[in-house]
């Protein structure tokens, strides 16, 4: 079985939202022309509590993009976003929601960031994804979303640790934060040789065409 997993498409990550993830939006509408050519579709959510220590507010003379220690690991500060129960965190309205199985939520211990849709940081807890999937027989996972450079390579990377037979990434249906200029493209090109396959959104709605992207 193959799996569809969209990344924090939250409002938070869109234009005009408190971590806007450049062109964001763009994504939202390949997501949901995806869905159709999956079996089952998931989503992650971020869902922070407000004392969350990855958000600079919660560090008095601190300001984001700085790097602090949180949960004995590197943490980059962050602007206070997707704050549990906010409009923010919310899955954006414009994303079709009718054949979303589940949505797992990631971030929620105030001690911890959790960028991956599978476990914290430090690989310590998960967020119950990866069982999920694995109990309903998926082989095959491809991932999209929000962004490129955190939260979708982090995903990527912890599924291929845990052993799918392909796991893919829709390139075109993903943004970059690029706090750094290039993160972007660094995240894509250390995806690829860990091992994370490369495809484009349109080899997957008309699959004879090449999926090189």
């Amino acid at each position: 079985m193959k799996a569809l997993i969209l990344v924090d498409l939250q409002y938070d990550f869109m234009p005009g939202g408190a971590l806007a993830v450049p062109d964001g939006d763009a994504v939202v509408p390949l997501a949901n022309r995806l869905q159709g050519a999956f079996e089952l579709v998931v989503a992650t959510q971020d869902w922070h509590p407000a004392n969350h220590g990855s958000f600079a507010a919660n560090h008095p003379g601190r300001a984001p993009g700085e790097v602090i220690t949180l949960g004995g690991l590197p943490q980059v500060l962050w602007p206070t976003h997707c704050v549990q129960g906010s409009r923010g965190a919310e899955l954006v309205a414009a994303l079709d929601t009718s054949r979303i199985a589940a949505v797992l939520q990631k971030g929620c211990d105030p001690e911890i960031d959790s960028y991956s849709g599978f476990f914290d940081n430090g690989g310590r807890r998960s967020t119950g994804l990866g069982e999920f999937l694995q109990a309903r027989g998926v082989e095959e996972v491809f991932v999209l979303g929000l962004a490129t450079d955190y939260c979708v390579r982090f995903t990527a990377l912890d599924a291929l640790g845990l052993k799918f037979k392909r796991v893919s990434l829709v390139v075109d249906a993903c943004r970059a934060v690029d706090l750094s200029p290039g993160d972007g493209e660094a995240a894509l090109a250390a995806m690829r040789a860990a091992g994370v396959e490369m495809v484009r959104s349109a080899s997957l709605l008309s699959p004879s065409r090449s999926s090189t992207p």
